[in-house]
C-alpha cells in the first residue's frame, strides 16, 4: 500500500487535464471575441434596442443553467463523461458560423440559445471528467489549471476582438468568422487527446439520479459545501459592476473593458498556484483567505474613490475568484459519491447561477437608491455571512474527524 501511494505522489498532471484546459481556454476565446462585441453589433448593425439585448442574454445564461443540471446526471447514468462534453462543445462550435451569416435578430436568438445549451451541456459532465481523471493529490491543482486556462481565454478574447476590429477597419463579420477557428479547434483537442478513464469495479450504477434518494445519498459534507457557495455566490455579484463602477472615475471609455481584462490576469495568474496548494493544506482555509479577498475588494471599491481604487478593488476581485472557483470545484468532487460527481456538478451550477442572478439583481437596485458604496458594502456583509458559515463548516469537519 504504502508502495503504491509514494507512486501516486511522483506522478505529474495528467496530459488530459492540460488538454482539458486548453479546450476551455480555445472556446473561451472563440466565444469571447464573440460576446464582446455582440451587443454593439446588434444595436448599431440589426438596430435592436437595449432591453431586447438584456432578455437574450438573460434567458441564454438561465437555459445554460438548467441544462447542466440535466447533463450532470445524464452524465451519471450513462457512466459516461466525454460524448456529453463532445457533444456540448460541438453544438457551441457549430453555431459560431451563424453569427456572421445571420441577416436577422432571430438567427441570432436561436444561435445564442443552442450556443448557451451547448454550455449547459458540457458543463457538469466536464467537471465530473476533471475529478474522475485527477489524481486525489492533484484534484486541487487540476481544477485550479482547467480555470486558469479558462480564464487565460476570457481576457484574450476580448484583446484579439479588439485588434481585429482595428486591423479589419471594424468588420465585425470579419472577426466572427476568425472567431469559429478557435471553436472547432477546441473540439477536435477534445475528441483526439482525452481519453474517458474506465469506470472502476465495484461502482454502483445509478438509474435516477435526481431522484431524491439518490439526491440524499449526495450527503451532508456536500450539502454543507452547497450552502456556503450559495451565500457566498450571493456575496459576488456579475463582474458588470465593476465596469459600471469605472464610469465616474475618469478612465477614458475605450479603455473600461480593461478593468476586466485586468481582472481576469489576476484571476488566471492566481488559480492554478492557488489550486496546487489547495492540495497541501485545507481547502477551506484557502477558501477562508479567498472570502476575505473578497471583502477587502468590496471595502475598496466602496470607499477608496478614483482609478487607484477602481483598480486595486479589481485585481483583489481577480484574486479572491482565483482562491475560490477551483477550491469549490475541488471540496464538491471530494465530498460528492463518484458515481453522482455529474449530478453534484450540475445542482452546484444550477443553484450558484440562480444565487448569482439574485445577486446582481439586488446589487443593480442597491445601485440605483444608494449608489456604488450601498452594493459593495453589501456584498462585504454577505461575504462575511459566507465567511462565518465556512468558519462553522471548518469546526464541524475537525469536530467530525
Amino acid at each position: 500500500m504504502t508502495a503504491r501511494i509514494s507512486e501516486q505522489q511522483r506522478q505529474g498532471m495528467p496530459g488530459a487535464i492540460w488538454a482539458i484546459g486548453f479546450v476551455s481556454m480555445l472556446m473561451d476565446i472563440s466565444s469571447e471575441m464573440i460576446h464582446a462585441l455582440l451587443p454593439i453589433y446588434m444595436m448599431t448593425v440589426l438596430g435592436t434596442s437595449a432591453l431586447a439585448v438584456g432578455f437574450i442574454e438573460g434567458i441564454a445564461e438561465a437555459t445554460a443553467a438548467i441544462t447542466k443540471v440535466f447533463s450532470g446526471a445524464l452524465s451519471d447514468w450513462l457512466g459516461k463523461r466525454k460524448f456529453l462534453a463532445v457533444l456540448g462543445y460541438g453544438l457551441a462550435a457549430l453555431t459560431k458560423p451563424v453569427f456572421p451569416l445571420a441577416a436577422s435578430l432571430e438567427w441570432l436568438i436561436a444561435a445564442r440559445f443552442v450556443d448557451r445549451v451547448g454550455k449547459g451541456i458540457r458543463g457538469a459532465p466536464r467537471d465530473a471528467l476533471v475529478a474522475d481523471i485527477a489524481p486525489p493529490h492533484l484534484r486541487g491543482a487540476s481544477f485550479g489549471l482547467r480555470q486558469s486556462l479558462d480564464t487565460v481565454g476570457a481576457f484574450t478574447g476580448p484583446l484579439l476582438a479588439i485588434g481585429l476590429m482595428w486591423l479589419t477597419a471594424n468588420h465585425f463579420q470579419a472577426v466572427f468568422w476568425v472567431a469559429t477557428l478557435p471553436a472547432f479547434l477546441a473540439v477536435v483537442v477534445l475528441v483526439i487527446a482525452v481519453k474517458e478513464p474506465k469506470r472502476p469495479e465495484g461502482m454502483r450504477d445509478v438509474r435516477m439520479p435526481l431522484q431524491y434518494s439518490e439526491i440524499a445519498r449526495l450527503g451532508s459534507g456536500y450539502g454543507r459545501v452547497l450552502a456556503v457557495a450559495t451565500v457566498f455566490t450571493l456575496a459576488r455579484f456579475s463582474e458588470a459592476f465593476l465596469v459600471l463602477r469605472a464610469q465616474p472615475d475618469g478612465l477614458a471609455l475605450m479603455l473600461i473593458p480593461a478593468v476586466l481584462v485586468v481582472m481576469n490576469i489576476a484571476y488566471a495568474l492566481s488559480a492554478y498556484p492557488v489550486g496546487a496548494l489547495s492540495d497541501r493544506v485545507d481547502r477551506v482555509t484557502v477558501l477562508l483567505a479567498g472570502i476575505l479577498l473578497l471583502i477587502a475588494a468590496d471595502v475598496v471599491l466602496a470607499l477608496l474613490p478614483g482609478v487607484d481604487g477602481l483598480m486595486i478593488g479589481t485585481v483583489l476581485w481577480g484574486l479572491h475568484m482565483g482562491f475560490t472557483q477551483g477550491s469549490f470545484a475541488a471540496l464538491i468532487a471530494d465530498t460528492a459519491p463518484p458515481e453522482l460527481r455529474g449530478t453534484a456538478f450540475g445542482v452546484f451550477n444550477l443553484v450558484t447561477g440562480l444565487a448569482l442572478l439574485l445577486a446582481s439583481i439586488v446589487a443593480g437596485l442597491l445601485w440605483d437608491r444608494i449608489g456604488p458604496q450601498g452594493t459593495f458594502l453589501a456584498g462585504a456583509a454577505f461575504a462575511l455571512v459566507a465567511l462565518l458559515g465556512l468558519m462553522a463548516m471548518q469546526s464541524r469537519e475537525r469536530t467530525d474527524s
